[in-house]
């Protein structure tokens, strides 16, 4: 299991990049030990952290993790760096570039995507639930998004999980002749056919529950922050620099 971090770890120093490569005999350490003891940790990555003797450990789980060299103590925790009056969560930064490479992945063939007419200054990534009556309020923000320029990428996020109620209407939608009006349609409280093909709405499921999404609708900004709950178009477009 993972150990809760008993106190917020306050850092002063450089900022929060690996300090040089991880030594074959440290990474193998780290790996034996964490294999054995969390066999579900799928390592991604192992850096040196700005801490000395510890190394950060990536998974595709959200939390990452701080390891000691020999692999026999880890933290669960934010990392936070003090600079003057300044506090910033090095941990969420390095979240931040994770989620805007994952996003950028995406193939836009797997996302609904509401684009404006003209040029697109900024684009956010929804993940979203038809049956959310706050996804339905952020639908019917769209058109102003679009006009302001912000592309509007869907992913479908069922809360209730895959072969629910949710998950069929989400499918639906994906698998409609047009299915960005089935998708308005549905938001709207309107019955949509029952339709079924191939659909990534299962891999979104996993990708937001990976990214760190615990709730619809879940917006992620171009710069990879993620925003849980519904908010108001102008609201995102400050946020974007679009306004």
């Amino acid at each position: 299991m993972y150990f809760k971090l008993l106190g917020v770890m306050m850092l002063c120093g450089s900022a929060y990049v690996a300090a040089g490569d991880v030594s074959d005999q440290v990474e193998k350490n780290i790996r034996a030990q964490l294999g054995a003891s969390l066999p579900a940790l799928n390592i991604t990555s192992i850096e040196k952290a700005p801490v000395d003797g510890l190394f950060e450990v990536s998974s595709t789980s959200d939390q990452p993790l701080l390891v000691s060299a020999d692999g026999k103590y880890i933290i669960a925790g934010e990392v936070y760096q003090l600079d003057g009056h300044k506090i910033t969560n090095l941990t969420e930064q390095k979240r931040e570039i994770g989620r805007a490479e994952i996003m950028a992945a995406i193939p836009d063939a797997e996302k609904l995507s509401f684009k404006p007419k003209g040029e697109t200054k900024a684009t956010i990534t929804v993940f979203t639930d038809i049956d959310c009556g706050y996804c339905r309020k952020l639908h019917k923000e769209v058109p102003r998004l679009n006009a302001l320029g912000i592309r509007v990428d869907y992913l479908g996020y069922p809360r209730a999980g895959v072969g629910s109620n949710s998950y069929s209407k989400l499918v639906s939608a994906w698998c409609a002749d047009d299915p960005m009006a089935a998708m308005t349609k549905a938001k709207n409280g309107s019955v949509i056919p029952a339709k079924s093909c191939e659909n990534p709405i299962a891999r979104h499921l996993e990708l937001g529950q990976r990214v760190g999404v615990s709730g619809t609708p879940a917006i992620v900004l171009d710069s990879g922050k993620l925003l849980p709950g519904y908010a108001p178009a102008d609201a995102l477009a400050k946020q974007l620099g679009v306004l």
